[in-house]
């Protein structure tokens, strides 16, 4: 087949990595397209997997903005589809539904967000998607009867250890890593879904205290998609980006406001905690914390809490040793995500049917 994968954050390039070379590897062609965003195109080149960007403007930071994007990509990727001869379309974007409905391909749309966080994406991808495939505790609301549910996270797609091993040299190419350390996340809060809800996160104040407290206790890297305060930079992390999960794999902590690194540590068993204002609204979260207890969520309006949380994880002597455990259990009852993707792309749209007639298929890819 020909394959269009879209990608639209950073995220999503680790999500389809390896999807795409199995599929590559099995002889299917496969065309990635992007937009710029963060370093997303950087971790494509340092990949070595061919692609395309579609939109290298600056991405709009208001909504009438965002939308015009949408049709912008739209259309050039209407126009990809039919010079590329595409037979699937897959992505995490409304644009995979909306071309792949108009040019009548077969068309998979990947989320694990719940479907009342991002009304928008309903609102314009609803009527044209014709699968969905969301993680078990995903609610897609109304587009339940287009989704196909499995037992799973997107970031076992490339965190599962048939998919990543976490290796210390790898490390130890940018500093110590028999020392503690900690990792803060900064993120932009500017997605549609974060604009629409006025989202919020760790302010200058609220880092530099976050610093106060970790610093006696080791060493403390940033990594952040905003522009840093002077005073943060001396904390800012220089790595290769593709490196980052290995960093992240031995951190004795990972706090910020982002959601997706949130879910990263915890697919890797680091003690993550995120201060935003989507705590106790996202279903994967949601199970990370209270099934598996791998993760915190705490609303930006209790930077106390935070404070707290922090404090108490940091006297905990067997903290690694309790959340590799908590992780195993998490394993133990999950899929090889990047497996199973590879299955049901390949063989689309049977895939579809065998899932909806006997969910349990999908065990035979652990």
């Amino acid at each position: 087949m020909n394959i269009l994968i879209q990608l639209s954050h950073p995220a999503h390039f680790h999500l389809y990595r390896n999807v795409a070379k199995n599929l590559m590897r099995n002889g299917h062609k496969v065309f990635i397209l992007i937009k710029t965003k963060d370093i997303l195109e950087d971790l494509l080149k340092a990949s070595g997997l061919p692609y395309y960007n579609i939109l290298k403007e600056a991405h709009r930071k208001s909504k009438l903005g965002i939308l015009w994007d949408m049709f912008v990509r739209d259309w050039r990727i209407l126009r990809f589809v039919r010079k590329n001869k595409i037979d699937l379309l897959i992505g995490s974007t409304v644009e995979v539904a909306q071309v792949g409905w108009l040019t009548r391909k077969y068309r998979v749309n990947t989320g694990e967000d719940d479907m009342r966080i991002v009304p928008l994406f309903q609102r314009l991808a609803g009527p044209f998607i014709q699968t969905i495939l969301s993680p078990a505790t995903c609610d897609n609301w109304k587009l339940e009867p287009e989704t196909v549910h499995y037992e799973g996270f997107h970031k076992l797609a490339y965190l599962h250890p048939n998919q990543f091993i976490p290796d210390r040299k790898v490390v130890e190419k940018y500093f110590p890593a028999d020392k503690p350390y900690f990792i803060l996340r900064f993120a932009q809060l500017k997605a549609y879904h974060d604009i629409t809800a006025n989202a919020r996160g760790i302010n200058q104040e609220i880092a530099q205290r976050l610093i106060d407290i970790l610093s006696p206790n080791g060493d403390v890297y940033i990594t952040s998609e905003r522009e840093l305060e002077p005073q943060f930079e001396k904390y800012r992390l220089h790595i290769n980006p593709l490196d980052i999960h290995h960093v992240l794999a031995f951190a004795k902590l990972y706090i910020g406001d982002s959601q997706s690194m949130a879910v990263e540590a915890a697919m890797l068993g680091t003690p993550s905690l995120r201060f935003n204002d989507f705590a106790g609204k996202i279903g994967v979260l949601e199970e990370l914390e209270h099934k598996y207890e791998l993760t915190y969520a705490i609303p930006s309006s209790e930077p106390q809490r935070l404070y707290d949380k922090v404090e108490e994880l940091l006297t905990m002597s067997d903290l690694n040793e309790i959340f590799q455990a908590r992780r195993q259990k998490m394993l133990s009852e999950k899929i090889d995500v990047t497996a199973f993707f590879t299955w049901f792309v390949e063989n689309y749209p049977e895939s579809r049917k065998i899932m909806q007639e006997n969910p349990d298929y999908q065990w035979k890819f652990k």
